[in-house]
C-alpha cells in the first residue's frame, strides 16, 4: 500500500495502492517513483457534484466513474496540451485505460454503483522541477502521460513530441513572434542580451529540422531562432540534426564560410586547424571577419529552416559565440526581438 511510500509524512495516502515505476533503460526521472491509485464508492449526487465542478474526468463510454487526481499530479494552466486548463493533466490514453480496468474489475464483482477513481504520485511535486512541465503550463506536479503501460527503450520520437507540446503551448499564447534555441546557451544568451526572461524560449535540442517542420504544423508563421555557433553552423551546413552522431564538423563548416572572405590559403588553414568554432572565431575576429562569417552562417540557417518548414514560417536567426560576445544576425532579426517585445506588453 501506499502509506509507506516516501513524500506521505502525514499518511495522507492511507487506503492507496501503488507501484514503484520501473522505467528500463529510459532515463526517466520518475523511475523508481510511487504511482499510486484509490477507488471508492460514491453517491450519485457526488458523482453529478464531481462532473459538475471537478478538476478530474468522467466519460459516457464509462457511465458513473470519475478518474481525479491528487496529491504530486500536475494542474493544467495553459491551453494547447491534451487536457484543459483547470484540470489534471491525465492524458487521454492512460484516462481511458484506467476507465476500461476499473470498469472490468467493477463489472467482475457485479459493482453498479459510482466510483471515485484517485490518483496520486508522493514526490510528484518534487520531480515536476526536473521535467518540461513547468514550461508547459503543468504546475504542482508530473503529468499522467502513458501508453501501453510496457516500458520500451527512449526514443528521439518521444522528445520530439516533448517539443511539439512546448511548441503548441507557446501558439495557443497567441504569440505572433515564437522564440527558438537550441537549449541552455541561448536562451541565456537573448536574456543577457536582450532581456528575455527564462522560460519564454521553445528549447529544441538537435531536431532543429522537426522543429521547424512542427512549427508549421502547429501554424507558426515566425520565429526568432538563437544559438550558439558550434550548433547552429552546423545547420547552416545542412546539418538537419545537429548531435554528433550525426556528423561533427563545425569548424570545417565554418572553415568553408571564411572561405568566402579569406583569400589566404594560410590563413584558411590557421582557422581549420582550430579545435573550437570559438577559437576559430577568435582568429577570424584578428582578421576582421568574424561578424561577416556569423552573419553568413545565420543566412544560411534561415533558408535551410525556411526550406525544412516547406515555405510556410518566416525565420529570422541569430548566431552567437562566447569568444567576444560575437554575434552575425539575419536583416529583420532585431525587428523580430521588438516586435516580440511589444507583443509581451500588448499581451499578445
Amino acid at each position: 500500500m501506499c502509506e509507506t511510500a516516501p513524500g506521505d509524512p502525514e499518511g495522507e495516502l492511507a487506503g492507496y495502492w501503488g507501484v514503484k515505476k520501473d522505467s528500463g533503460d529510459d532515463p526517466d526521472v520518475t523511475n523508481g517513483t510511487w504511482i499510486c491509485a484509490a477507488v471508492a464508492p460514491v453517491s450519485r449526487d457526488e458523482f453529478e457534484r464531481l462532473c459538475r465542478e471537478g478538476q478530474g474526468y468522467f466519460h459516457k463510454d464509462f457511465p458513473g466513474l470519475y478518474l481525479n487526481g491528487g496529491i504530486g499530479v500536475g494542474m493544467v494552466t495553459k491551453p494547447g496540451l491534451a487536457c484543459p486548463p483547470g484540470h489534471y493533466a491525465i492524458n487521454p490514453v492512460p484516462r481511458a485505460m484506467i476507465f476500461q480496468a476499473v470498469r472490468e474489475a467493477a463489472k467482475e464483482w457485479e459493482y453498479q454503483d459510482c466510483l471515485e477513481i484517485r490518483l496520486a504520485v508522493p514526490d510528484g511535486q518534487r520531480l515536476s522541477a526536473q521535467t518540461f512541465n513547468p514550461r508547459l503550463g503543468i504546475a504542482g506536479g508530473i503529468s499522467i502521460l502513458g501508453t501501453t503501460g510496457i516500458v520500451e527503450p527512449m526514443s528521439e520520437q518521444a522528445l520530439v513530441e516533448t517539443i511539439r507540446l512546448d511548441i503548441r503551448t507557446k501558439a495557443w499564447e497567441n504569440r505572433e513572434i515564437l522564440l527558438m534555441t537550441p537549449g541552455n546557451y541561448g536562451s541565456t544568451y537573448l536574456k543577457e542580451a536582450f532581456g528575455i526572461p527564462e522560460g519564454q524560449t521553445v528549447k529544441c535540442s538537435n531536431f532543429v529540422a522537426e522543429s521547424a517542420k512542427i512549427l508549421a504544423e502547429e501554424g507558426v508563421r515566425r520565429l526568432l531562432f538563437a544559438g550558439h555557433a558550434g550548433k547552429l553552423v552546423k545547420v547552416a551546413g545542412g546539418a538537419e540534426n545537429t548531435h554528433s552522431r550525426y556528423g561533427d564538423r563545425p569548424v570545417e563548416i565554418l572553415t568553408g564560410l571564411a572561405a568566402r572572405y579569406v583569400e589566404s590559403r594560410k590563413e584558411l588553414e590557421r582557422i581549420r586547424s582550430a579545435n573550437t568554432t570559438d577559437e576559430a572565431l577568435k582568429i577570424l575576429e584578428e582578421y576582421a571577419l568574424a561578424e561577416p562569417v556569423l552573419a553568413l552562417g545565420a543566412r544560411l540557417v534561415k533558408e535551410k529552416m525556411e526550406m525544412w518548414g516547406k515555405g510556410r514560417i518566416a525565420v529570422e536567426v541569430i548566431v552567437f559565440s562566447s569568444a567576444g560576445g560575437l554575434a552575425g544576425k539575419t536583416d529583420q532579426a532585431e525587428q523580430f526581438l521588438d516586435m516580440w517585445h511589444q507583443g509581451i506588453e500588448h499581451g499578445l
